[in-house]
């Protein structure tokens, strides 16, 4: 009999996910099948680049698949069946039954924990988004980034080196680069401050308006515009389908990434918590996630126990345009190696390097047999 294998979501994780699992399974009849709301490959670590009008890779998914047997579904889940192992899309085929599901949707912008960011602010966690972004920027004269983690600062640096007549504000309710080192942070606030960007630290926002934002004290500050980084939220239909997830939404799963309640789905990338885990929303946790859990398929369909997933980080890389960075060395629990950094445009070619990598890897139909996070 076919073993049905569905993958939710074609992100660094679901991609990785559905190619690795196809190729271990080749020759076994295993059927694989990616759904996609999009027909393309998103370089999300890119879409600060993407917001500036930088041009990124065409990367459709039919070219990523070519050869690896995965069939491509573009379309839009909208609900799941677990009891019945079907999944609902808004296009043909509309019913996909499933033996095995991987849940790989990925998370986006919290755009409602905080009253007015929907309505007024802008974001760059989807293609779309940062798009949006995009068309406005001529027109405006400064700007706000609201959220001091990697996004944020990625953010805020770009914009500045990329329009230098734009005044640009970072605004952060803990420290810029909270959890790195204290050399890194020194480098971080004097490329931002060579660049122009005012820092603005220990500021919550408690709601955003047409043109200014408001401390969590009653205080105002004009902004003409907002860019939200504060934050990433998941989808709710795991939680509203019945499958056990946190406090946030993310499917609770075990070391071999399944999920507690339903062993026949595996949950990936940013929508899955793994127990004990320090793990952060990144591709350089949701690659390697992905290409352990098409591991796991693997063992799955053929009736060998599933192997457990090791959480383990090297380093942390923060572009600040395209001429500068920093990397910090990490410990494999993802704290920073003490003033184990590269800066400057040593740390922004390394960075290149990576993300140029990150895309090869993705078309590779093999994808290798270990990965090291």
């Amino acid at each position: 009999m076919t073993h049905r294998i569905v993958v939710l979501g074609a992100g660094y994780a679901g991609l990785g996910a559905a190619k690795r699992a196809a190729r271990r399974l080749r020759g076994t009849g295993a059927q694989v099948t990616l759904v996609n709301a999009a027909d393309r490959f998103v370089e999300r670590i890119r879409l600060h680049q993407l917001a500036t009008g930088q041009k990124l890779l065409d990367l459709p998914l039919t070219g990523l698949l070519d050869g690896t047997g995965v069939d491509l579904v573009v379309a839009r889940v909208t609900g799941l069946d677990l009891p019945a192992r079907e999944v609902r899309v808004d296009a043909a085929p509309y019913t996909l039954g499933y033996d095995t599901l991987v849940y790989a949707l990925g998370s986006g912008a919290d755009l409602d924990t905080v009253p007015g960011v929907r309505e007024h602010a802008f974001s760059v966690a989807a293609a779309g988004e940062a798009a949006r972004l995009r068309s406005q920027l001529p027109g405006l004269s400064s700007l706000t980034v609201v959220g001091g983690g990697l996004t944020g600062i990625e953010t805020a640096a770009e914009l500045a080196a990329a329009r230098p007549g734009l005044r640009v504000e970072l605004v952060t309710g803990d420290r810029i680069g909270a959890g790195l080192s204290e050399r890194a942070r020194r480098h971080l606030h004097s490329a931002l401050g060579r660049m122009g960007v005012a820092v603005r630290e220990h500021a919550v926002i408690s709601k955003v308006g047409p043109d200014s934002l408001q401390w969590d004290d009653g205080g105002e500050l004009p902004a003409e515009a907002v860019v939200w980084t504060a934050g990433f939220r998941v989808p709710g239909l795991a939680a509203a389908s019945g499958l056990a997830t946190d406090e946030s939404g993310r499917i609770l799963v075990d070391r071999t990434l399944r999920s507690v309640s339903h062993p026949e789905v595996l949950g990936i990338g940013d929508a899955a918590q793994v127990p004990d885990d320090l793990s952060r929303m990144s591709c350089q946790t949701a690659l390697p996630m992905g290409m352990h859990a098409g591991v796991v398929l693997a063992d799955l369909a053929t009736g060998r126990p599933p192997r457990p997933v090791r959480i383990r980080y090297v380093w942390q890389n923060i572009s600040l345009g395209r001429l500068d960075g920093v990397t910090q060395f990490t410990r494999a629990d993802d704290s920073p190696l003490g003033d184990a950094v590269l800066t400057g445009r040593a740390s922004a070619r390394f960075k290149e390097a990576v993300s140029r990598g990150t895309v090869a890897l993705m078309r590779y139909s093999g994808l290798p047999s270990a990965a090291r996070r």
